[in-house]
């Protein structure tokens, strides 16, 4: 079995101006069109049983649109799809949105400091973070630098390890491997805390010693095979966690067990469909 972790679509209506716009950001080329449809497509052509899909709020007012979207993404792809719910650290009242996201059923947030304008360790996004735990929700953030937003990196590893120590989340996830192209301090904050690591953009931008230097350092339970689709090749990264140095039980650990496991937890109150 094969759980991508890190995926993004759009509602069909937006999904050709959505990718337009952040193909012209990001200045890269997008793998799919961002729509249900065609990541489906490309699930049935890489093997990928389960992708989590993660919507991003960049204004407080998208807050009802996007959750909307997720539970109707997870009713009508239950077993394919399984989305996140997004909040934005404007919120005005972060309290009743994680209570409406929990209701929702939806697994867990995704946050994304670099596209909300806020530090991962500023009170806003702790009290979400405190406060999300507490709900057995998943968070899941964008770590380290935005290839679209380079300038200022509002969750490096060493923020985002403050955020551990101070907090303690249960089911903190930090994606791009901890944090994108801050990988030697991802090493020195990250590795080895209770923090999971997704491995979305990763594969192409990371030496495979590098790599395996935070893995073998970090608890290989936490690491969870994502791709960030449709920003990067699925086969591809596939076929580089296949031939990575490990044993088979780690590697199928990798692609599907961990992740299996924190969306299951007891505390979690919801099996979802996997």
């Amino acid at each position: 079995m094969i759980i991508d972790f890190h995926t993004h679509i759009f509602p069909d209506a937006i999904a050709p101006r959505a990718i337009a716009l952040l193909e012209q950001k990001e200045e890269i080329k997008a793998t799919t069109n961002g729509t249900a449809s065609d990541l489906l497509v490309s699930m049935k052509q890489t093997g990928v049983d389960l992708s989590i899909i993660l919507p991003v709020a960049t204004k407080p007012d998208q807050f009802e649109t996007i959750n909307a979207f997720a539970k109707q993404i997870n009713e009508t792809y239950a077993g394919k799809f399984l989305s996140f719910g997004g909040i934005h650290p404007d919120s005005p009242d972060y309290k009743k949105e994680l209570d409406y996201i929990k209701e929702l059923g939806l697994p867990g947030i995704k946050l994304h400091p670099d596209y909300q304008g806020v530090m991962i360790d500023d009170v806003r996004f702790m009290n979400i973070i405190e406060y999300a735990d507490t709900l057995g929700l998943i968070i899941i953030t964008h770590a380290g630098i935005d290839i679209g937003i380079p300038e200022t990196v509002h969750c490096p590893p060493d923020k985002m390890r403050k955020v551990m120590d101070t907090i303690k989340p249960t089911k903190m996830v930090a994606a791009h491997y901890g944090g994108w192209k801050q990988w030697e301090m991802v090493y020195e904050y990250l590795a080895g805390t209770s923090i999971y690591l997704d491995t979305a953009f990763t594969f192409d931008y990371i030496e495979q010693d590098m790599f395996m230097k935070i893995y073998e350092k970090h608890d290989k339970d936490k690491i969870l095979f994502a791709t960030d689709c449709p920003w990067s090749d699925v086969g591809k990264g596939i076929e580089i966690v296949r031939n990575l140095p490990i044993s088979q039980q780690e590697k199928e650990n990798v692609f599907a067990n961990n992740a299996k496991k924190l969306l299951t937890r007891r505390e979690q109150e919801i099996s979802y469909p996997l």
